[in-house]
C-alpha cells in the first residue's frame, strides 16, 4: 500500500513539475515567452489604473465576454484572437457608455458575465473539435501562441501602450478626482470610455494566455500588490509591471515542466507576490493606498 501510494505521490510530481527534457521543450514556448512578458508589461500598467478606478469587477465581466467571443470564432472556424478582440470591445463599449455610476456599472457586469460565460459553454458545447481547445480558451495553454497569434497580440499590446501613454496625465487626473477634473475641463466621460476599450483590449490578449476565468491575476493583482509595497508613485506601475511580468514568465517556464495548463502556475505567482507584498506592507506599517493626490496634477 506504501509503495501505491508513494507512486502516486510520484505521478502526481510529475504532472505539476518534471523537468526531464527541458532544455529541448524550451523552443516550443519561445512565442509564449515574448508574449508573457508582452502582456506583462500591458497588463501591469492598466491595471494601476484599474485598481484607481475600482474596476476589478468590470475586468472579469470583460473576460466573459472576451470567452464568448473567442469560443464563437473556434466554432466558426475563424481567428480565435479576433473573436476574443470582437468580444471584449463590445463588453466594454456597453460597460464604459451604460455604467456611468459605479451601482449601474455593477449592475451591468452582473448581467454580462452570466450571459457572456452562458453563450460562450453554448458555442464550446457545439465544437466538435479538440478538446484542448475548449479547455485553453478557460484556463489558457503554455504552447497556445503560434506566430499570427503573436503579431496580433504585439500589435495589439503596442495599441494599449501607445493609447495609455496619450491620454495617462489626463487619465491620472480623471481617476483621481473626476470632479476636480470635470471642474477643470478634463472630458472625463469620453476618457473614461477611451479608456474602457482599452482595458477591453488588454483582457482579450490575456484571455490568449492565462484564459478567460484568471485574467485577473495579471491585470488587478499585481498592481494590488505594487499599491501595498511603493514608496512613491512612480514605483506603482513599475512593480506592478515587474509583478505581471514575473508571473506570467514563471508559470510559463513552470508549466513547460508538467502536464498541467498554465494557469495555476501564473495564478499562484502572482498570489504568492501578492502576499509577500502584503506583509511587506503590514510589517513597515504601511496600509494599502492609492497614489491619488500625490498623482494629481499641480493646479495653476
Amino acid at each position: 500500500m506504501s509503495i501505491l501510494a508513494a507512486s502516486t505521490d510520484v505521478d502526481v510530481w510529475h504532472q505539476i513539475f518534471n523537468f526531464t527534457d527541458y532544455g529541448e521543450l524550451l523552443s516550443l514556448v519561445r512565442n509564449s515567452i515574448i508574449a508573457g512578458v508582452a502582456l506583462g508589461v500591458v497588463g501591469g500598467l492598466i491595471g494601476v489604473f484599474v485598481m484607481m478606478r475600482d474596476l476589478p469587477f468590470a475586468v472579469h465581466g470583460i473576460s466573459e465576454l472576451s470567452f464568448a467571443g473567442a469560443s464563437g470564432a473556434l466554432l466558426l472556424g475563424i481567428n480565435v484572437v479576433a473573436g476574443s478582440l470582437a468580444g471584449s470591445i463590445l463588453a466594454a463599449v456597453l460597460i464604459g457608455a451604460l455604467g456611468s455610476r459605479a451601482r449601474d456599472r455593477n449592475s451591468i457586469i452582473g448581467v454580462l458575465m452570466p450571459f457572456g460565460l452562458g453563450l460562450g459553454v453554448l458555442f464550446l458545447g457545439l465544437y466538435k473539435g479538440r478538446a484542448a481547445n475548449k479547455f485553453g480558451l478557460l484556463t489558457g495553454q503554455i504552447v497556445a501562441v503560434d506566430t499570427p497569434q503573436l503579431s496580433w497580440l504585439i500589435v495589439t499590446g503596442v495599441v494599449v501602450l501607445l493609447g495609455l501613454l496619450i491620454v495617462w496625465r489626463p487619465l491620472m487626473f480623471a481617476s483621481s478626482d473626476p470632479e476636480q477634473a470635470a471642474a477643470r475641463g478634463v472630458p472625463v466621460r469620453a476618457l473614461s470610455l477611451v479608456f474602457m476599450l482599452l482595458l477591453g483590449l488588454a483582457v482579450a490578449i490575456s484571455v490568449q494566455i492565462v484564459g478567460a476565468l484568471l485574467v485577473l491575476s495579471i491585470v488587478v493583482t499585481p498592481a494590488a500588490a505594487a499599491l501595498r509595497v511603493a514608496a512613491a508613485p512612480w514605483l506603482v506601475p513599475v512593480l506592478s509591471v515587474v509583478f505581471a511580468t514575473v508571473s506570467l514568465v514563471g508559470g510559463i517556464l513552470l508549466a513547460l515542466g508538467g502536464s498541467l495548463p498554465i494557469s495555476p502556475y501564473v495564478t499562484t505567482i502572482s498570489f504568492v507576490i501578492y502576499v509577500v507584498c502584503r506583509l511587506v506592507g503590514a510589517r513597515q506599517g504601511k496600509r494599502s493606498w492609492m497614489p491619488l493626490r500625490l498623482l494629481r496634477p499641480a493646479r495653476g
